[in-house]
């Protein structure tokens, strides 16, 4: 007989980008017409050279590169990140409020085992990032589904009316994934009262703030002196600086929570990637520009993906921005089966709308996303002639 399985765990459904990659098995693509794969937000290129350079001098000349460092991440990365977001938002952050984590997903995982445990309850907007409603499933706390109003964004009305005395946060992604919109101000400021109003903590993760359409600063949360009571702030240094293997990530918080965050890390990981961390901070300090240029060539590749969606037949864009596109097609098939026949019938790998929202839910069988990052306005062209192909055939 088997050991026993974690009931939560078992229940949690599987990795969804692993799911789709076993879709690949045993098609065949060519040459004239390879994979066009839009499945995963994850840059496929390396760091730029002179990045790559300072890995390899780190991890050749620093001996601390190969050792364990500080629970909560190396102070000058801490202190680095503080200083440019009290610069970029307009507040004080000192680097006693910033943890250093291998990679975004478990900075959520540390804040959220601060907060919740089983039988507890979270609030999460759909269509959610899939790995958040996973760590809920796993560790016994209830999602609350969230549905989103007009352009994919949240109502902080109705997340208030599904507040009870066991909800302990409520979860924003902006720009979101997977649904590409990016958060008014105001409307972040408005989750913001209600958390503090209602003392609960207001998570915003933040990955894809350097592909931000709009300029300045995205809200004024830190601008409240009392931020370090309801707000928290995750972050991913991996798609700025293509540092997806480095795995490094950063939370923003008061140090109260901080403290116990330290123990979460010090179990699962003992302390972040050294050498990685070196590399986040030399990116910040050197790489500006370079990433400002990034920037560009995601928004030049988001205004492609809008004129592509634009006339194609049956097709609907229901939101668009920093890696993503959320759309609804036309095809009679359920999203899930027709995401895998667009592997075999048009060479696509895209992920269904199912697995970003709760089983059952409307709409959901007709909703794809797309994660268009690494591709080019070329390769958004192809992707568009094969969808209408396919809708002609």
């Amino acid at each position: 007989m088997p050991h026993p399985l974690n009931p939560a765990l078992a229940a949690t459904f599987p990795p969804p980008v692993m799911e789709a990659r076993r879709w690949l098995d045993g098609v065949e693509f060519t040459a004239d017409r390879p994979l066009i794969n839009v499945s995963q937000a994850a840059p496929v290129d390396p760091p730029p050279e002179a990045l790559r350079q300072a890995i390899a001098e780190a991890a050749l000349n620093d001996p601390q590169a190969h050792l364990y460092g500080p629970v909560l991440g190396l102070p000058d990365l801490r202190a680095e990140l503080a200083h440019q977001w009290s610069l970029a938002y307009g507040g004080e952050v000192a680097a006693r409020q910033v943890a250093i984590t291998q990679g975004c997903n478990q900075a959520f995982c540390a804040t959220l085992a601060t907060l919740a445990g089983p039988g507890d309850e979270v609030i999460l907007p759909t269509p959610w990032y899939f790995n958040h409603k996973m760590w809920l499933d796993m560790a016994g706390v209830h999602t609350v589904p969230l549905a989103p109003g007009a352009g994919l964004l949240p109502d902080p009305e109705e997340a208030a009316a599904k507040i009870t005395g066991k909800t302990r946060a409520i979860v924003l992604v902006s720009p979101n994934n997977p649904g590409g919109a990016e958060y008014p101000a105001e409307l972040l400021r408005a989750f913001a009262d209600l958390a503090k109003r209602h003392k609960l903590a207001l998570i915003v993760d933040e990955t894809y703030r350097d592909f931000d359409s709009r300029n300045g600063a995205p809200h004024d949360l830190f601008s409240d002196p009392d931020w370090p009571d309801y707000f928290i702030h995750l972050y991913s240094f991996s798609k700025a600086y293509r540092l997806t293997g480095h795995r490094v990530g950063a939370i923003v918080a008061g140090e109260a929570r901080l403290a116990e965050v330290e123990k979460f890390l010090d179990t699962v990981a003992i302390c972040p990637s050294q050498l990685g961390q070196m590399a986040a901070l030399w990116g910040m300090v050197h790489l500006s520009q370079w990433v400002a240029g990034e920037r560009e060539e995601i928004l030049r590749r988001r205004t492609a993906m809008e004129a592509a969606f634009a006339d194609l037949e049956g097709w609907k864009m229901l939101g668009c921005g920093a890696y993503f596109a959320y759309v609804t097609h036309p095809d009679p098939r359920p999203s899930p089966d027709f995401a895998q026949a667009l592997v075999r019938e048009a060479g696509v790998l895209m992920l269904p709308g199912t697995m970003f929202m709760p089983q059952g839910a409307n709409g959901a069988a007709q909703q794809m996303r797309i994660a268009f990052a690494n591709v080019d306005s070329d390769g958004i062209a192809a992707l568009r002639d094969r969808l209408a192909s396919l809708a002609r055939s």
